[in-house]
């Protein structure tokens, strides 16, 4: 090891010398091209200029075409103005009609709306009776034996049944043949000592569709007069059945 490191001090010199002998060689070869007055030779450059120079034809195209395009584009702009007045007119046209059209509309269901209102109120008003017209034929037992006076009367295929503790009927209305509809109403009453009935309220069926049955039912009890009694209740309650036909 001793031995390398003495044969590299003995030659480093040389080594080095070698290296900046090949450095400057070959600058050498890398200027011969330069002078000794270090200028860099120039080689001459030939620039041919023609005779005549040809005008300029794009920049006149593009004026008569900027000349052009500017009536066109002016009659564009009008057009477009134009479209834009006429699209806005049609539209305020489109939405006035179209309001008058909803208003006319309007009104014309609001008319054909207050004329049914009226026929129904008219219909209504003719069906609707006024019980306290209404006449009914009455079972009466006057001057009958009380013991012989029953609770169910027939009147044909229709019947009616109370039932009242005691008591018996003096005035009893019959109102089975006023309907045309057909059922068995169950009203349900209260009678005060001298006979009169009170209180009269028919209870619900709903296999019965003429609801006009039920008022005549009710009419009918309230009309009812049962024989005094001063040692029944205040108030005593009770039970009238009608069995309607239909008619």
């Amino acid at each position: 090891m001793q031995k390398l490191i003495k044969i590299y001090k003995q030659n480093i010199y040389g080594v080095i010398g070698t290296l900046v002998f090949h450095i400057l060689l070959f600058s050498v070869f890398l200027l011969s091209d330069v002078n000794i007055k270090g200028n860099v030779k120039e080689e001459a450059m030939i620039i041919e200029f023609p005779d005549i120079l040809p005008e300029p034809e794009i920049e006149e195209e593009v004026v008569e075409e900027v000349q052009q395009s500017q009536p066109e584009n002016r009659i564009e702009n009008i057009n477009n103005r134009s479209n834009v007045a006429s699209n806005q007119t049609a539209r305020e046209n489109t939405t006035k009609s179209a309001d008058e059209f909803f208003d006319d509309d309007y009104l014309k269901e609001l008319e054909a709306a207050q004329k049914l209102v009226s026929d129904v109120n008219n219909q209504l008003s003719k069906e609707i009776v006024d019980m306290s017209d209404i006449k009914m034929p009455v079972e009466t037992t006057e001057g009958m034996d009380p013991d012989s006076i029953k609770n169910i009367i027939y009147t044909g295929e229709s019947n009616i049944i109370y039932y009242l503790d005691n008591r018996y009927h003096i005035s009893l209305p019959v109102p089975v043949y006023l309907s045309q509809g057909g059922g068995t109403v169950i009203v349900d009453i209260k009678v005060n000592r001298s006979g009169k009935v009170t209180e009269a309220n028919a209870r619900e069926n709903n296999s019965i569709r003429d609801q006009q049955i039920f008022l005549y039912a009710q009419e009918a009890a309230s009309r009812t007069v049962f024989n005094a009694d001063n040692s029944a209740p205040l108030s005593q309650k009770g039970t009238i059945q009608y069995t309607f036909v239909a008619q």
